[in-house]
């Protein structure tokens, strides 16, 4: 009897340490950049989501809101879905599982401009901080470009209908700085794809970004086009997203050169 439980412990054993090893296989590596690349367009089919006009005369700092060079008798349009000739922009396509390939270097790290009541960066890609940079900083932050204006950046983890807030931050004179990397160092692959960023003080200040695992990624411009460089030869899972439109997914072959890949995402 002694003999069985002992062997259900050695195999238990195995089992867990045959995880662990596993889950350390599963993060990324960094090492040399490959010669191939993936390029292409990201296109809408439908009607895409208009746009929210926003009534700037009802919020704080009125007068200070209002001269936005977009807005017109204090009003304002919130476009969160931004289309020009069927091609989507900010869109991010990322290949969702790479073991090894280029060096992080700056992908993954970014800065939200909060500007005449407006967030200048409507898309952005942010990523998960190593030990060192969440003591150290600069991996995302939240700078307040306005003069006599109270911003307050709430950063969120996005699921579905729900939301985790990420870290609630207030920003009351110009050039203050929410260096806010130590609060996303908690993101978990499995669980955090979504993350929002919106201001408690004005609510139609927002923006979204995409939370990556590896530096494998690209925005679309205003014609819908991205490109991926520095891939390693070999088939990969690609993923066109965009929060208020969707996803889509497809198998991309690699070689020395540039693999096309196409994209349609179908409006809500």
């Amino acid at each position: 009897m002694r003999k069985i439980v002992l062997s259900v412990m050695v195999v238990a054993f195995s089992l867990a340490l045959a995880s662990t090893t596993f889950a350390k296989k599963a993060k990324y590596k960094e090492g040399s950049a490959g010669s191939g690349s993936i390029t292409g367009t990201v296109s809408i089919k439908g009607t895409p989501m208009a746009p929210i006009i926003e009534d700037l005369t009802k919020g704080k700092n009125v007068e200070f809101c209002t001269t936005h060079p977009d807005a017109k008798d204090g009003k304002r349009a919130r476009i969160k879905v931004a289309v020009s000739g069927g091609k989507l922009k900010d869109a991010v396509v990322f290949i969702e599982k790479i073991e090894e390939g280029k060096p992080w270097g700056d992908a993954g790290k970014f800065v939200f401009d909060f500007k005449l009541c407006d967030v200048v960066q409507k898309m952005g890609v942010i990523r998960k901080p190593t030990k060192a940079e969440k003591k150290s900083g600069g991996v995302l932050q939240v700078k307040n470009n306005d003069p006599d204006t109270l911003h307050n950046p709430h950063g969120y983890s996005v699921k579905g209908a729900s939301r985790k807030t990420l870290f609630n931050k207030p920003l009351p004179s110009q050039g203050d700085i929410a260096e806010v990397t130590k609060n996303i160092a908690r993101l978990k692959q499995k669980k955090d794809k979504h993350f929002f960023l919106q201001c408690d003080q004005h609510n139609w200040m927002e923006a979204d970004a995409r939370i990556v695992w590896n530096p494998y990624y690209s925005v679309t411009g205003a014609d819908g086009a991205f490109s991926i460089d520095g891939v390693p030869a070999g088939k990969y899972k690609v993923t066109a997203w965009q929060p208020y439109v969707g996803e889509s997914t497809q198998e991309v072959t690699v070689g020395d050169g540039a693999a096309k890949a196409d994209f349609t995402l179908t409006a809500k």
